[in-house]
């Protein structure tokens, strides 16, 4: 059995292991670890549904790709009221644009939906030392003190994130009976390809004959939201060129949200929207760190 075939079946068995009796919470970024994880599911026959969160910046070829996939469910994020939250209105809401240390917009519009389920997603060892360092086979989170008590009582094997909550590497018996104590009441991550490579990916979704999100034909390395601020700013001009509608938006959007600042009573250093925009893609010669007293 070749390399890849036997983490293939090792990756089924682990989502045969922590099947929930209400199935998956299967998300679907779009990206070519979410197109393994969604095959996957389909070959272990496990109950599941495939759901993708709009995030409102989304590539145009990503939103087109997922509307490809059969069965799947697009979600949107809200805020307590039941109003539709986006990038754009996000920015004003918190007077600040999204940035490496404040990644507002991945809790509020990419990790949003599956409260109480299981969620199955495509993190990976391999993609970054931090998901090294912060991700295993399933990882749950709660209130730390109960979840490592929880652990410790039933003989799970397990470590801990920077947040408190667990994280499991094996799918023992232990680790099992963890699962079925917390997914109801915490929010449970089931990582069944934690330890494929990229190669294995492009080998798996080679051999199912699945085409994958066309951006990757175009040279991109990763699939994400346009102007990420995690790429960095070489990265976040690229997406501006590739897309001029989306850095207008951000632009228009960094205007309200310094009316919104000055409207509060906040500090702010710059005046239009497209002085932010310099700043935040790294083109603002001054550099001024946004945490720095408050001074934008």
């Amino acid at each position: 059995m070749s390399s890849l075939a036997e983490k293939e079946r090792i990756a089924i068995e682990r989502l045969r292991a922590f099947e929930p009796p209400d199935g998956y919470f299967v998300c679907v970024s779009g990206g070519k670890d979410s197109d393994v994880i969604r095959i996957l599911a389909q070959l272990a026959g496990v109950g599941h549904e495939l759901h993708h969160n709009l995030t409102t910046v989304d590539a145009p070829e990503t939103i087109a790709y997922i509307k490809t996939i059969p069965d799947i469910v697009i979600d949107h994020a809200t805020d307590k009221d039941g109003n539709r939250l986006t990038m754009w209105n996000l920015i004003e809401k918190k007077l600040m644009p999204p940035t490496r240390l404040m990644r507002y917009c991945c809790s509020e519009l990419k990790e949003h939906g599956g409260t109480g389920r299981v969620k199955v997603t495509g993190v990976r060892w391999d993609e970054s030392r931090q998901r090294s360092e912060n991700g295993g086979l399933v990882k749950i989170l709660g209130k730390p003190k109960t979840t490592q008590n929880l652990a410790e009582e039933i003989g799970a094997d397990y470590r801990t994130t920077r947040q408190g909550g667990v994280i499991l590497n094996h799918d023992n018996d232990a680790s099992r009976r963890m699962v079925e104590h917390c997914y109801r009441t915490t929010s449970t991550m089931v990582n069944p390809i934690i330890d494929w490579t990229d190669s294995d990916v492009w080998e798996f979704l080679r051999h199912y004959g699945c085409p994958a999100n066309p951006l990757y034909q175009c040279g991109h390395k990763r699939v994400g939201c346009i102007c990420c601020p995690m790429q960095g700013g070489d990265g976040m001009k690229r997406d501006a060129a590739m897309y001029p509608k989306y850095k207008a938006a951000y632009i228009r959007a960094f205007g309200r949200m310094l009316k919104c600042r000055k409207e509060a009573g906040k500090p702010t250093t710059w005046e239009t929207g497209l002085e932010v925009w310099k700043w935040w893609v790294g083109d603002d010669p001054n550099q001024l760190s946004f945490f720095e007293e408050e001074q934008i």
